[in-house]
């Protein structure tokens, strides 16, 4: 079994040294999951992996390892909110059972098929992994250097300028191929005869002297030609590859971001694709000179005499070899460095734009020690390849050098013969010099190529993913929404767990919806799936009649109009951040927008109204003046579905109120959805739909659920309940702090 299903957070953890110290003779870990709860459900790390035999698991009460053989173990997961707990079953009763969040859970459904495989008596490198489970397929996936020719479909447009780029090419080549040809009879005819005291030929010398320099000159302008023609060129397959990437990433669903690292995809887009322009305007314009120049000597030294020709091959096998030997292992070294610095990139991506969090908490060394820690980790990998490369490239000087001193000797003996001339010999050897620097150079761009095979494998690995939410391929047509909302048998699951349940639900035009319930009750789920952000598992979620699979995603979505928790702006303007959703909106448009948003005000009071520039984020402006903005923006786009997810949960009292005008203004007449902790600020919804683990389990309005005394009725008493014993506190000058007990509390004097 060669493959061993193990994730770096599991080898990183302190428990993992020591388990080693468990193992019988022979007996190696074949899958292994990190646990970050312990029974208690404290956080506290914890070990779970499995040999071909054994499962272990840390027992953090005892301090000790347990273990029990496969045969006979069930392996059951079950989750709810963000917490879930992994049961260890036995033929007769639970063994065992291990809380976790979900942070972990991907990691140990993964250990969970690793133990049902070794249990069906199959290996694990011959089973295939679900997509729908989120490991990272390219990870698993080598690259190829077969991949830059999919670069191919990018060049297509320039083929005219590609095709007299190697025209160009060709004829510098030829050129640069003139010199040692005219240098027999410079040898023959001028200086040999010179020397055995004859009269120097001025017309000859002068023809030869003239071919030189003319092969030289066109040499320079024929090179200067396709160099510059082949440069513009590649600059535009890059930009045209860094456009396509781009876009086709925009069009990707929430689902794939969910599975990556900023930092990651601004290195693929940014850093790779600029290594590949330099690989396409330098070195593959380099290879293929070396192609022809290789090709066009080698067909001169067989004209001039096939004897010395065939000893100058003598090295070539030994360099294919050393070049084969190497190929695979500067490829995969060059992709790992590409992942391990899109971890250095993503250090950055976390940190900058999160460095007031950083400051407040005073973590800039726990900052800093990660970054050093992503730097050491990209410097062992560079280190480890650079062993490899260190080593082929004076071997391939040796073993040319070593071509050279054969061709010296043979060509020694056959001047000793009478089989050539000295001339001959002499241009033989110039030859010889281009033939094997070429070939020198030749196999060091082994190197760049295995580096721009990686880099253009990580971008197609963004043009390869399919949305899993597509567009229909015959779109209806949805210019006018009314509003009407329909949602029958919706089931929708994060990977293996499932989220919302059996779900219906009819929202008609106008109407202004609550959504409440617990943490992880499915609420911002429910949202997410209206706005199409995901699709739904099962069942069907229709607007005006028209199922959401069946219109064009843009075309819905201009549709929606949302204020989120935490609003975010660009950097740019006011007036360019409140029309982001209208570009083309007048400025009367955008002062009607922010008015009834509530934000006019406060706007006019900036240095430069309107125009003045917000700092990245929003940096510059209060939180309640940001969401005042989002409002506009939302305003401006005159959407007919309005999602409201928690829009006034991050201000103060006095800013909700402001907030709230704004958003009595941008409800009026439009079906609203509304996510509320505040159960206070739903009361003016038409209805309530209260959702618990992924389902309805009470839906009305406000009045009729708190006469019901179920669901509604209880959250609504404990959050009355925390505000009471709140304002209690604060009269007294004390701290609430709330024990585990709810019917117990103590003062705490501050």
């Amino acid at each position: 079994m060669a493959i061993a299903w193990i994730p770096d957070a599991a080898r990183q953890s302190p428990l993992w040294a020591d388990l080693q110290t468990q193992l019988s003779a022979g007996e190696s870990l074949l899958a292994a999951a990190p646990l970050d709860l312990a029974s208690d459900q404290r956080f506290a790390a914890g070990l779970l992996a499995c040999s071909a035999h054994r499962l272990f698991a840390w027992d953090a009460a005892a301090a000790r390892w347990q273990h029990w053989p496969l045969a006979g173990l069930t392996l059951r997961t079950q989750d709810a909110g963000g917490l879930a707990q992994l049961e260890l079953m036995g033929p007769q009763h639970r063994l065992a059972s291990f809380p976790h969040t979900l942070a972990v859970q991907t990691e140990l459904l993964r250990l969970v098929e690793a133990v049902e495989t070794l249990q069906a008596g199959r290996r694990l490198e011959d089973v295939e992994e679900d997509e729908s489970e989120q490991f990272d397929h390219e990870l698993l996936t080598p690259p190829s250097t077969w991949v830059l020719l999919r670069l191919g479909r990018f060049a297509k447009p320039y083929q005219g300028q590609l095709l007299l780029g190697f025209l160009l090419m060709m004829g510098a080549t030829g050129a640069t191929l003139v010199p040692p040809y005219l240098t027999m009879p410079l040898m023959d005819k001028v200086l040999i005869p010179f020397q055995n005291g004859q009269a120097i030929d001025t017309m000859l010398v002068g023809l030869l002297l003239a071919g030189l320099f003319g092969a030289a000159l066109v040499s320079w302008l024929l090179g200067w030609a396709k160099t510059y023609i082949l440069a513009l060129v590649s600059e535009r397959i890059a930009a045209d590859l860094r456009t396509a990437t781009f876009e086709h990433l925009l069009g990707l669903s929430l689902e794939y971001f969910g599975n990556k690292r900023t930092g990651d995809l601004m290195a693929r887009i940014g850093s790779e694709t600029d290594r590949i322009s330099v690989f396409l305007s330098l070195h593959a314009l380099d290879f293929i000179t070396d192609v022809l120049m290789l090709a066009m000597t080698a067909i001169i030294l067989f004209s001039i005499h096939p004897g010395l020709a065939l000893a100058t091959l003598v090295p070539l096998p030994f360099i294919a070899w050393l070049i084969h030997l190497v190929r695979d292992r500067l490829r995969t070294g060059f992709e790992k460095i590409d992942r391990v610095w899109g971890e250095v990139t993503s250090v950055l991506a976390d940190t900058i734009p999160g460095i007031r969090v950083v400051k407040a908490f005073a973590q800039e060394r726990r900052e800093a020690r990660r970054f050093k820690e992503a730097n050491a980790a990209n410097l062992a990998v560079n280190d480890k390849l650079n062993k490899t490369w260190s080593l082929f490239g004076p071997t391939v000087g040796l073993l040319t050098e070593f071509g050279l001193l054969v061709v010296w000797a043979v060509g020694i003996w056959l001047i000793s013969r009478g089989a050539v001339t000295v001339g001959t010999l002499t241009a033989f050897l110039a030859y010889i010099g281009r033939f094997y620097g070429r070939l020198d150079s030749m196999s060091r761009i082994v190197s760049v190529t295995q580096k721009a095979a990686a880099g253009a494998k990580r971008i197609f690995d963004i043009l390869d993913h399919v949305s899993n939410v597509p567009d229909p391929v015959q779109p209806e047509r949805f210019e006018k929404a009314s509003g009407a909302i329909q949602l029958s048998g919706v089931n929708f699951r994060y990977g293996s767990r499932a989220v919302i349940k059996r779900l219906d639900l009819d929202i008609r035009p106008g109407e202004m919806v609550g959504l409440v319930g617990h943490s992880g009750s499915g609420k911002s789920t429910l949202v997410n799936l209206i706005c199409r952000f995901y699709d739904v598992s099962e069942g069907s979620i229709k607007v005006d009649g028209v199922d959401l699979r069946r219109i064009a995603v843009s075309d819905y979505r201009r549709h929606i109009g949302l204020v989120l928790q935490e609003p975010f702006l660009f950097f740019g303007t006011i007036a360019e951040n409140i029309a982001y959703g209208k570009p083309g909106a007048t400025r009367e448009e955008i002062v009607a927008a922010a008015r009834a948003a509530h934000a006019h005000e406060f706007i006019l009071r900036l240095p430069h109204g309107y125009d003045s520039l917000v700092g990245e984020r929003g940096q510059g402006l209060s939180g309640g003046e940001r969401q005042r903005i989002s409002i506009a923006r939302a305003l401006l786009i005159d959407p007919a579905i309005l999602i409201l997810d928690e829009a006034t949960s991050a201000v103060d009292t006095e800013t909700e109120k402001e907030i709230q005008k704004a958003l009595d203004n941008l409800v009026k007449g439009r079906t609203t959805i509304a996510i509320a902790h505040r159960l206070s600020t739903l009361r003016k919804a038409d209805r309530l739909v209260v959702m618990d683990r992924g389902e309805i389990v009470e839906l009305g309005p406000h009045d009729e659920l708190i006469a019901r005394q179920g669901h509604y009725w209880r959250l609504w008493e404990a959050q009355a309940r925390r505000v009471d014993e709140s304002e209690d506190a604060s009269s007294q000058g004390g701290l609430m702090v709330v024990a585990p007990n709810p019917h117990q509390h103590q003062q705490v004097a501050v």
